[in-house]
């Protein structure tokens, strides 16, 4: 019998693949505790055997010894964490020491039911607004460049396979795998798209999450949560390319003002601010009093008029084939609501950009690009 079983516990030995642990699981973790917890379950057990005074002493000793090594240890980790930080690792201790609170639940006055919490909310993010006249008829335009293959790799290659994905719940890693395999099949479904300035409305539905934002006083009111918007990652593929032309042809037309920074390509924060530190140095030499005004602008993205960004790329001189993209993929949307009891309704959106979308940033900035302008000197 004893054979038998040894040989069986070999055979297992054998053929079970053992588990690789990662090497962030328990960084802090030393060969001294590997050796503690065999000690406090070995008094345990003794104690439970003899119960006497002496063993339960024994075995609460063990077991204080054991969880007071493990926060030493602990300590001492974050310590050594600590003094070894750089600029990169700078936000990870933060994320450690700060932990993200639990996500809070809407709770808002005249809204006792999930279907009266989500009109309340359509109504605070998605106004209702006069619908848009029906579409153009499509016409192929002949200015637009075809599609290359590169400009699908490079959009693909922006994505991170674990992003998440939206309606129809196709991950990023699944064009990805799709593209690698075969480089005209996404080549030969967006080129069609592309060359009409046209995107589809099976491709305009999207779930919308809510989020609470930190720091708020009260979350009885809708303006203390955001809509971040999961849009179909095939769709993001194509505003992607066209995000790209677009900041080509707004670049090439002065249609961006040099003053906007963030944001974009090879300009950061840190430029806006070497630019305004240098306005003001300048200035002060003659002795010049200097003055700054900051403006926030409260739910840019939810505000963008399809009707007004049009005549303003149009006379900008962005391509035609553009333009009627621009106009298409803002036109006749839709979005759910994805909250705890939710009931899933699609609700239309007729005004503003997608918040995750990655060309409603450019589009953002192209609609107020009018608001820079220069105070004279006095």
């Amino acid at each position: 019998m004893s054979e038998s079983l040894n040989r069986l516990v070999a055979l297992l030995k054998e053929h079970t693949p053992l588990s690789r642990h990662s090497h962030h699981s328990k960084p802090w973790w030393t060969p001294h505790l590997t050796i503690l917890p065999g000690e406090y379950h070995k008094a345990t057990r003794a104690a439970r055997k003899h119960d006497t005074p002496h063993m339960r002493e024994v075995a609460g000793t063990s077991k204080a010894g054991y969880f007071k090594a493990i926060k030493a240890t602990k300590n001492k980790h974050w310590s050594s964490f600590l003094l070894a930080a750089t600029p990169q690792t700078l936000w990870t201790a933060k994320r450690f020491a700060y932990r993200r609170a639990q996500p809070r639940f809407p709770s808002l006055p005249g809204a006792e039911t999930p279907l009266q919490m989500n009109t309340v909310l359509v109504d605070h993010f998605f106004p209702p607004k006069e619908p848009c006249s029906p579409p153009p008829r499509l016409w192929p335009h002949r200015s637009a460049p075809p599609l290359t293959v590169d400009e699908t790799a490079v959009a693909l290659s922006k994505w991170c396979p674990t992003s998440a994905p939206g309606p129809d719940g196709i991950p990023y890693s699944t064009w990805k795998q799709v593209n690698k395999i075969n480089l005209s099949i996404l080549l030969q479904i967006l080129s069609p798209l592309v060359r009409l300035g046209y995107h589809p409305a099976s491709l305009k539905s999207s779930n919308g999450v809510e989020l609470d934002k930190l720091g708020k006083p009260s979350y009885g009111s809708p303006s203390s949560f955001r809509i971040i918007v999961l849009i179909r990652t095939f769709s993001k593929i194509l505003e992607r390319i066209i995000a790209a032309r677009l900041l080509t042809a707004a670049r090439l037309r002065g249609l961006l003002h040099p003053n906007q920074c963030g944001s974009l390509p090879g300009l950061s924060t840190y430029d806006a601010c070497l630019t305004l530190t240098n306005d003001v140095q300048s200035l002060q030499r003659p002795r010049l009093n200097v003055s700054s005004l900051f403006l926030d602008l409260k739910a840019g993205f939810d505000n963008v008029d399809n009707s007004t960004l049009a005549p303003i790329l149009r006379e900008g001189g962005i391509p035609t084939y553009l333009v009627s993209w621009v106009s298409s993929f803002l036109g006749e949307r839709s979005c759910t609501l994805v909250f705890q009891g939710a009931p899933g309704t699609p609700s239309p959106v007729n005004v503003g950009v997608p918040q995750g979308s990655p060309i409603s940033l450019l589009l953002f900035l192209l609609y107020v690009a009018p608001l820079h302008f220069r105070i004279p000197r006095c």
